[in-house]
């Protein structure tokens, strides 16, 4: 049975990062990809707007991908593609994996792992849409691969549910390719998507967006032919008597990620219910010792350049990892805040230079950002606004704070003004 340093899971922006980062840091480093190429779902994101906050440029996803491709060639890293991970074994110094390929069955040991599994979309069946279930109802991101990848138009005439990103960028490239985007309806009373996806994708094109609206019933026999839209109140509840009929051949969803954390559910690593991911401390590293998680599998970015950030900390610190005893205290939030990453500090390592991630829960205008220590602010940055869909990021030095097992931190938002 081979043996490595690090396996990683997940061969995209944050697997590629993760295994290049363990590489320079010293670790024998495998990596396990499910699809024949390196890259992710970047293969398939062919506009622009990839790498401005790493490289200072508007690259293409494939360009992107290509960056770090390119990179973990030079480092000669291993890596089995077409291949599966069926279990991991939890064992005395590591663990276990146990893979499936077109060469049979093969277990590898490792000391640690980084779990860079990415998210999924959410499905009709998952947003309740009641009727038939004709073909035609695609997920953005199955619609965006038929696009760009196969070179099939998945519609002629379509309705887009939700304004996440992908919906967003779909809705612009179906345009473009000539298909009539009758509009994008999203059940919440703001866009979820980013505020230049808005204007670039949906603005610069004429389509309409139509907040506190959601599709409720689909249908068709063997193709879809028309949806009902209804209005919703603040609880997001249809409300009766608003009902439209909309002629379509096509339905696209955009109703959100999920975090895929199907492993780490396996190994009862603890997962966070607001990010649906690992709750994790300041190197990255899970409930259980040796077990680090990355990139969209912690929690869902906005940006692929954070998913690369993340993935080179989950790396360089699987690299690094030891059997040190971990010494760790919880961050707590307020309910201002949506979620937070990390969810704890381990008072055992270096926390000079740590990544704190947050989005607010709702639009806020005019607030101030605070880390407070045992009751008292030891940390604050103000901000003109904060938007749900929009993740900010922050390098915090806790380290600086003379902090003990016997410390409560706590995140919150103070808010002057809110609209």
């Amino acid at each position: 049975m081979k043996s490595y340093d690090v396996v990683v899971i997940g061969g995209g922006p944050a697997g590629l990062a993760a295994a290049i980062s363990a590489k320079q840091n010293g670790a024998s480093v495998l990596l396990v990809e499910r699809e024949a190429r390196l890259g992710g779902i970047l293969k398939q994101c062919i506009h622009d707007g990839f790498g401005l906050v790493r490289f200072k440029e508007k690259l293409s996803g494939p360009e992107y991908a290509e960056r770090f491709t390119e990179l973990f060639e030079e480092e000669k890293i291993d890596s089995l593609t077409l291949t599966f991970v069926t279990r991991i074994e939890k064992e005395k110094d590591g663990f276990r994996v146990v893979l499936v390929n077109r060469n049979g069955v093969e277990a590898v040991f490792t000391k640690a792992l980084v779990l860079a599994t990415g998210c999924r979309e959410r499905t009709a069946k998952q947003v309740m849409i009641h009727g038939t279930r004709p073909s035609g109802v695609f997920t953005a991101g199955t619609a965006q691969h038929f696009t760009n990848l196969l070179g099939v138009m998945p519609a002629k005439k379509c309705v887009i549910l939700g304004s996440g990103d992908i919906g967003l960028i779909m809705a612009r490239r179906l345009t473009l390719e000539g298909a009539e985007v009758l509009g994008v309806y999203e059940a919440k009373s703001t866009p979820s998507g980013l505020t230049r996806n808005i204007h670039q994708c949906l603005n610069d094109y004429n389509i309409p967006l139509h907040l506190s609206h959601t599709v409720t019933r689909v249908f068709g026999e063997d193709r879809l032919t028309a949806v009902e839209i209804s209005r919703v109140d603040e609880r997001m509840t249809p409300i009766e008597g608003t009902e439209t009929i909309i002629e379509c051949d096509a339905l696209i969803l955009s109703v959100g990620l999920i975090p895929e954390n199907e492993l780490a559910e396996a190994l009862s690593v603890k997962l966070d219910p607001r990010t649906k991911g690992p709750a994790v401390n300041g190197q990255l590293m899970t409930s259980i010792d040796g077990i680090f998680s990355c990139g969209n599998a912690l929690h869902v970015n906005d940006l692929v350049d954070y998913v690369s950030e993340s993935g080179e900390i989950a790396g360089k610190n699987a690299a690094l990892y030891c059997k040190a005893q971990r010494k760790e205290i919880d961050i707590s939030i307020s309910d201002k805040l949506l979620y937070a990453v990390p969810q704890k500090l381990d008072l055992n390592k270096d926390n000079s230079k740590t990544t704190l991630y947050f989005r607010s829960r709702d639009v806020l205008n005019g607030c101030t950002f605070t880390i407070k220590k045992d009751g008292e602010p030891v940390f604050s940055k103000k901000y003109a606004f904060l938007r749900p869909p929009e993740m900010e990021n922050l390098i915090i030095d806790f380290s600086s704070m003379s902090l003990n097992e016997n410390s409560k931190i706590e995140l919150d938002i103070e808010v002057k003004n809110n609209a």
